[in-house]
């Protein structure tokens, strides 16, 4: 009996969790929050996989999109260059909060319309065997060398995108430096700058 209530309580964690990292993601101000906040909404998603017994969801929700679709918009973040009060606007205004207010009410009236208008056909049988354990048989072995340079292909990224943003901050210093602006500099460890 106390493991129902265990059970329960970790599926309201992961709602929770799901809840906090969208806000995260829609309110910050900084872009790498927001990726923060997806983070959390996907491991948000893959703990409902797990609450569910899904444990080849949760393993793919946790390896593909928290782990690749975020180092991926990570590495967008750091190879696009943003001037830095492009990025501290806001885009708060009665305008557009008008506009985002009208999108979300059209489209989840649309939604309950096509759900309200849908003839719901009874389940049909299998033709074949689509079950998640042989699905994930052939993708942990038959295809295990496609995972394996998947993953490479990511360390590459990682490695790539931490390159090209040292070497654009090096050139954006200079440029600076060059045309008499200051440029901060490091501090010491007595907590005074060079």
């Amino acid at each position: 009996m106390p493991y129902q209530y265990i059970a329960e309580a970790l599926f309201y964690v992961f709602v929770l969790l799901v809840m906090f990292g969208s806000l995260l993601a829609v309110r910050a101000r900084v872009l790498m929050h927001s990726v923060l906040g997806l983070a959390v909404t996907l491991l948000g998603v893959a703990g409902i996989y797990f609450y569910l017994g899904s444990m080849f969801l949760t393993l793919m929700q946790v390896l593909i999109y928290v782990g690749a679709i975020c180092v991926v918009l990570v590495f967008g973040i750091m190879v696009g260059y943003t001037p830095e009060e492009e990025a501290r606007r806001g885009v708060k205004g009665r305008p557009n909060l008008l506009l985002s207010l009208i999108a979300s009410f059209s489209g989840f009236g649309l939604l309950v319309l096509v759900m309200g208008r849908t003839v719901w056909e009874p389940f049909t049988p299998k033709t074949g065997n689509f079950s998640l354990e042989y699905l994930g048989e052939n993708l942990l072995y038959k295809y295990c060398l496609a995972f394996e340079l998947i993953s490479v292909v990511l360390l590459i990224a990682i490695i790539g995108s931490i390159i090209l943003a040292r070497g654009t901050r090096k050139e954006d210093d200079e440029k600076a430096y060059f045309m008499g602006a200051t440029v901060p500099r490091p501090m010491r460890k007595g907590g005074k700058g060079q």
